[in-house]
């Protein structure tokens, strides 16, 4: 562990700390700590913060509820950055999106790699900030109703297809059904984190069934 006194704090007093997310590897947001604010985000091991605007303290998630429990802080090279990594308990945005990067300024030729992290911060950018055309937008406009709907057709759609035994088809609908149940999960303020966190209970719970069976 490196000795806080060598961090290179700016003028202000202040080191920029880059959020990120310890499962997914997203980038969560982009802020500014001070030396008090890095040691109680240390002793809570959670993010505090110094508001550069409001000139104050902030701890991540006191008003909200979406606190970001630290698993790690690694300064940069230079030790004038930060990188946190954490576990969220919300959305890392103001705006209820999952991250606070989600408007694109330039696409390369090259797509980036598919992950649901980025498709959920793409559906919560819909959201946040509509876009004229965008079926996503759509959806969200005409709300919970039309999103269940939805989610009930695409439902069907997966059971016919496996029903006929037609692989190829059940794929495309599944997929179908993933999207619109991720749709669903923005509307409602369902994380992948709150999905992840109930399919782990439920493996716990599983595995203690099967030694009872055993037992019997």
């Amino acid at each position: 562990m490196i000795d806080l006194t060598t961090l290179k704090f700016d003028a202000q007093g202040l080191i920029p700390a880059i959020v990120v997310d310890s499962q997914s590897k997203a980038v969560l947001m982009l802020a500014y700590m001070n030396e008090e604010s890095l040691r109680i985000s240390m002793e809570r091991g959670l993010t505090c913060f110094y508001s550069r605007s409001r000139r104050q303290l902030w701890l991540k998630g006191e008003t909200s509820g979406n606190y970001q429990h630290i698993v790690s802080i690694t300064a940069d090279c230079d030790k004038d950055t930060l990188l946190i990594e954490v576990q969220k308990d919300g959305p890392a945005c103001h705006t209820g999106a999952p991250s606070c990067f989600f408007n694109p300024v330039y696409e390369g030729e090259t797509p980036p790699a598919f992950n649901y992290e980025s498709l959920m911060e793409m559906l919560a950018g819909r959201k946040a900030q509509p876009k004229e055309g965008s079926y996503t937008t759509y959806l969200f406009e005409k709300g919970i109703d039309k999103i269940l709907k939805k989610v009930g057709e695409e439902s069907t759609e997966v059971i016919l297809a496996a029903k006929e035994g037609d692989v190829p088809n059940t794929i495309y609908e599944i997929g179908d059904l993933m999207y619109h149940v991720m749709v669903l999960m923005v509307q409602m303020g369902i994380s992948l984190e709150d999905i992840r966190r109930e399919m782990a209970g439920r493996h716990v719970i599983d595995h203690k069934v099967k030694q009872e069976k055993m037992v019997k």
